[in-house]
């Protein structure tokens, strides 16, 4: 693969690295950034990847974090505490931006949850943004790609997780992609974006108003239509019961429901008096890298 990484920053991290890098994305037409982490069991990790040049020979498993809306790639790269778990599992972590930047579609800046900084994770079809707001294409193969050639991930062991928005993310796209994505797991999911009020806004905007077309990006309606487990190995969600969105915008139950249906093995946490936050993240962050570790094999 030819591609150009500029390194925007670096940072020792428990013994490993943190970077930050722009490229020219082919799938989104504009600049884009993302983070990653990068384990000291990562042989050459203090290599820069510039010039498409391969970082080593030893790959390790990968894990690919969405955030939620109005984030970016560094939102949970400082905020949840990762990387010691990632550290201690030999994981590479990488976290890309929420949507593309600049691209300059009608309304994109006017509100917080639909545009910049809310790109859903789908590629879109309406005229005004099918150019460049393809999420699903920039993370399920163009940064899929690029952790697992130029970046020293092995293709074979890449797990994704996330949050709110890009829970939702995780849980569509790791169905969409079960050859590529072999865990996954989710913090407050928009888990059946098909009938709460942020799905029905950014799915009308991206997808136009045939609902018909938006069950294809609804976790829970992907899960229902299933005939197997697509995970056998289990799915792991965690929810606060005092998130401010969980009753109007997250539908946990549901996707708790179709699993179900189609038996597919499901560890829903409830917990009392956590809310939306990092805070709440970053207390369970470990627990959800211990999962990915046991299913990747790290």
């Amino acid at each position: 693969m030819t591609v150009q990484l500029e390194l925007v920053s670096e940072h020792r991290c428990y013994g490993g690295w943190q970077r930050y890098y722009q490229h020219a994305s082919t799938a989104i037409g504009l600049p884009m950034r993302f983070a990653v982490f990068l384990p000291e069991q990562t042989e050459a990790s203090s290599a820069k990847a510039e010039g498409g040049q391969p970082m080593g020979t030893t790959r390790r498993p990968v894990l690919i974090y969405l955030a939620g809306l109005t984030c970016t790639e560094d939102t949970f790269t400082v905020k949840a505490a990762a990387q010691q778990y990632a550290a201690h599992h030999g994981l590479i972590l990488i976290t890309p931006d929420t949507s593309p930047r600049g691209a300059g579609a009608p309304g994109e800046e006017e509100s917080w949850d639909f545009g910049t900084g809310a790109g859903f994770y789908v590629d879109a079809t309406t005229p005004d943004f099918a150019k460049h707001y393809r999420m699903e294409s920039y993370v399920a193969d163009e940064l899929f790609t690029l952790a697992t050639t130029v970046l020293p991930g092995d293709a074979e062991r890449v797990g994704i997780f996330g949050h709110s928005m890009g829970g939702h993310g995780a849980l569509v796209l790791a169905q969409r992609h079960p050859d590529k994505f072999k865990s996954v797991s989710a913090f407050a999911p928009i888990a059946a974006p098909t009938r709460c009020p942020w799905g029905e806004k950014a799915f009308t905007g991206y997808l136009g108003e045939d609902r018909s077309q938006w069950e294809q990006y609804d976790a829970s309606c992907l899960m229902s239509q299933q005939t197997t487990a697509p995970y056998p190995g289990g799915i792991l969600i965690d929810q606060g019961l005092a998130d401010q969105f969980l009753e109007r915008e997250l539908y946990p139950h549901v996707f708790e429901e179709a699993c179900a249906k189609v038996g597919q093995p499901l560890v829903l946490r409830r917990h009392d008096g956590y809310d939306h936050g990092y805070f709440f993240i970053m207390t369970f962050m470990g627990d959800h890298i211990a999962h990915h570790a046991r299913q990747l094999g790290a």
